[in-house]
């Protein structure tokens, strides 16, 4: 169990999302923070959210609080975050081919819109701020995976500035049940009985919401400053998810549709120059360290002192989706089922 303090306050941008309401469920569930706060633009979506946790949390909901805004908004997030004690920023825009058609768009959240929680959240004096990333972001090839490897740098290395805020990363894959999610379409495109997919080859790794919860709660708690924590993760084909959604015990016929703009075929969650920089932190999650720490020379002694250095030689296989561990077919079932029964209930 996380020992995050009762008596501080957490907000998080774009809190109504996959990521948002999961975290929430479980912050309530583990009577986690005194007070949480969901900052984001859609008034409907919070209205909804808002309902449904009064409905199931009853009292322990009026720790809730709800703030329209947006992260372009500079003068509203520096009024939003004032007695914040930490951020969670999970606000972007995430579809890739929108943002490939959306460029500006794209710029304006996922880069400016981060820059401004970071400088306000330094402003306000808030104790520590965790973005949230995407394998996307290392060796980019679209512009979603640019924005989000340009808004870790910015993370990072505000700590150079921040005095009394600690700033840091998560980086990780897919989220089962995130709202679009090829599992999602996969249900869908059952139903008419014609799966398309891009490549037969293409791999991608996959993670639940839950998990992607307890490490970002596990690098809020953990975090020095500075760091890109990084999970193990599985990955599996993307034909392996289809023949799951079909549940025929055998190769599901997919109409080949070609790689879109901006996609690659395989990600990877280190890139060749981090390798050298990454550690081990636990037997779940890994922490890269950037390239210099000009802001605080006892990062890299402090986790040499605590924490193994990994092999780069091992890093190359277990960080990228073709090489890593696979999930086997009882687990990509469970994935589905559990991704059938989000969509039921929503």
């Amino acid at each position: 169990m996380f020992k995050l303090h009762k008596n501080k306050t957490l907000l998080i941008t774009g809190g109504t999302g996959t990521y948002g309401k999961t975290c929430i469920e479980y912050l309530l569930n583990n009577e986690m923070f005194q007070k949480i706060i969901v900052f984001s633009r859609d008034e409907y979506k919070q209205h909804w959210l808002k309902k449904s946790l009064n409905k199931k949390y009853g009292k322990s909901a009026q720790r809730m609080r709800f703030l329209i805004g947006d992260i372009r908004d500079k003068q509203r997030l520096l009024t939003a975050l004032k007695n914040v004690n930490y951020i969670i920023h999970a606000a972007a825009m995430k579809q890739v081919p929108a943002c490939e058609i959306n460029p500006e768009e794209c710029i304006k959240t996922n880069i400016n819109g981060t820059i401004n929680v970071v400088e306000c959240a330094v402003e306000n004096n808030v104790e520590r701020v965790l973005f949230l990333s995407t394998d996307k972001a290392v060796e980019p090839i679209n512009l979603y995976g640019s924005c989000k490897m340009s808004a870790e740098k910015f993370t990072i290395f505000a700590n150079l500035y921040s005095k009394k805020t600690k700033l840091a990363c998560i980086r990780y894959g897919n989220v089962t049940g995130s709202r679009g999610s090829v599992i999602e379409l996969f249900l869908h495109q059952k139903e008419t009985g014609k799966f398309s997919i891009t490549d037969k080859r293409m791999t991608r790794f996959f993670l639940q919401p839950e998990n992607a919860v307890e490490l970002s709660l596990f690098a809020l708690e953990n975090m020095y400053g500075g760091e890109i924590f990084v999970p193990n993760m599985k990955s599996c084909f993307i034909t392996d998810i289809v023949m799951a959604v079909a549940n025929t015990g055998e190769p599901a016929k997919a109409n080949v549709i070609g790689i879109r703009p901006g996609e690659k075929l395989h990600e990877i969650l280190v890139n060749q120059s981090e390798q050298y920089r990454l550690y081990k932190v636990t037997d779940k999650w890994n922490a890269i360290l950037p390239e210099s720490t000009p802001w605080d020379n006892f990062l890299y002694k402090y986790y040499d002192d605590t924490h193994k250095k990994y092999d780069p030689i091992e890093v190359k296989d277990k960080f990228c989706s073709l090489t890593t561990d696979r999930f086997d077919f009882n687990e990509l079932l469970e994935l589905v089922e559990q991704e059938r029964i989000r969509i039921n209930n929503e």
